[in-house]
C-alpha cells in the first residue's frame, strides 16, 4: 500500500489527485523566477491540480567549468522564500552537500536528492532528520529496484515522507530512456511515485557544451506515465525556454504547460481508482 506524503495542504498518493512540481531548471534572476511562479500558479489553478513550486538555487552537476550555476544558497533561498510568501506555494529545491540542509530545510517544503547523488549515505541521513518530505530522484545508473535501499536511509532517521522520482535511464552515450515498468516498481515499494516529463527528454551533452533536449516527447511521455499510475508530475518550464541560462533545450514552454496538464488530469481521473500493477 503506498504512502500518502502530505506537503501543506496537498496529499501525494493513491487515492489522490495528481499533483504538479513546476519551475525553472535554475534561478536566473528573482524577475524571471517570480514571472514563472505566477504563470504556473495561475495555470495549475484553472486545470485544478495542486501544485508545488520548484526551482534549484545552484545546479552543482553542470558539464563545463564556466556554465551558469545560479545564484547560489544565499540568494536562491532568499528569492524562494520570497516567492513562497507572496504566492503562497509549497517550495522544491535540490541540496549538494550536508552543509546546505539546514539552510534549505529554513525555507524548502520538499528536500530533493539529484539524482547523481540519490546514494550518497550521509547526505541522506542529513535531509531525512530534517523531517521534511524528501524527493529522491533515481539515478541514470540505478536499477528501480535499489530505490527501496535509499529510502531506508532516510527512513533510518524516523522520515517517511518520501517522494520516488523517476528520470530515464542512460542508454548508450547521450541519451535517455524511460521504462514505464519502473514507476510501477517503485510504487510498489510503498511511496508515492513522481514522473520528471522533462529531465526525461535530455540529450545530456548532445549540443558540445551543454545538454540537448527532445521536447517534443514530453506529452507523449506524460500521457504513458500518468496511465502507468504516477502520483506526480515534475516539469520544468520557463516563459521563454530559449533564453534561458540552463536546460533551455529540454524546459517546456509555460504557455504549453496548460495544454499538457488538461491531458494528464483527464488520465490520471480514468486511471486513479485501477491497480497500477495486477496482483499475480
Amino acid at each position: 500500500m503506498t504512502r500518502t506524503v502530505e506537503v501543506e495542504q496537498i496529499k501525494m498518493g493513491r487515492g489522490h489527485p495528481l499533483v504538479l512540481i513546476a519551475g525553472p531548471c535554475v534561478i536566473e534572476d528573482e524577475d524571471v523566477v517570480l514571472e514563472t511562479a505566477r504563470r504556473v500558479k495561475e495555470t495549475a489553478q484553472k486545470v485544478g491540480v495542486p501544485v508545488i513550486f520548484k526551482s534549484s538555487y545552484i545546479k552543482a552537476n553542470r558539464l563545463r567549468g564556466n556554465s551558469y550555476m545560479g545564484p547560489g544558497l544565499e540568494e536562491g533561498l532568499r528569492i524562494l522564500a520570497g516567492v513562497k510568501e507572496e504566492l503562497g506555494l509549497p517550495i522544491l529545491t535540490d541540496v549538494h552537500c550536508r552543509q546546505e540542509v539546514e539552510d534549505v530545510a529554513q525555507v524548502a517544503d520538499v528536500i530533493q536528492i539529484p539524482a547523481f547523488l540519490c546514494r550518497q549515505t550521509e547526505l541522506a541521513r542529513v535531509v531525512g532528520r530534517t523531517g521534511k518530505a524528501v524527493n529522491i530522484k533515481k539515478g541514470q545508473f540505478l536499477a528501480p529496484e535499489d530505490m527501496r535501499h535509499l529510502a531506508e536511509k532516510v527512513e533510518a532517521m524516523g522520515n517517511e515522507r518520501i517522494l520516488l522520482t523517476e528520470r530515464g535511464t542512460t542508454f548508450g552515450y547521450r541519451d535517455l530512456v524511460v521504462d514505464m515498468r519502473s514507476l510501477v516498481i517503485m510504487s510498489q515499494l510503498g511511496y508515492p511515485v513522481v514522473f520528471d516529463a522533462t529531465h526525461s527528454v535530455q540529450l545530456p551533452g548532445a549540443s558540445g557544451t551543454t545538454s540537448g533536449g527532445q521536447p517534443q516527447f514530453i506529452l507523449p511521455l506524460v500521457r504513458a506515465a500518468v496511465a502507468t499510475g504516477c502520483d506526480a508530475l515534475y516539469v520544468e518550464t520557463h516563459p521563454r525556454p530559449e533564453e534561458a541560462l540552463c536546460d533551455a533545450a529540454s524546459m517546456l514552454p509555460v504557455h504549453h504547460l496548460e495544454e499538457v496538464l488538461q491531458v494528464a488530469k483527464r488520465i490520471h481521473r480514468l486511471t486513479q481508482s485501477q491497480e497500477v500493477a495486477p496482483s499475480t
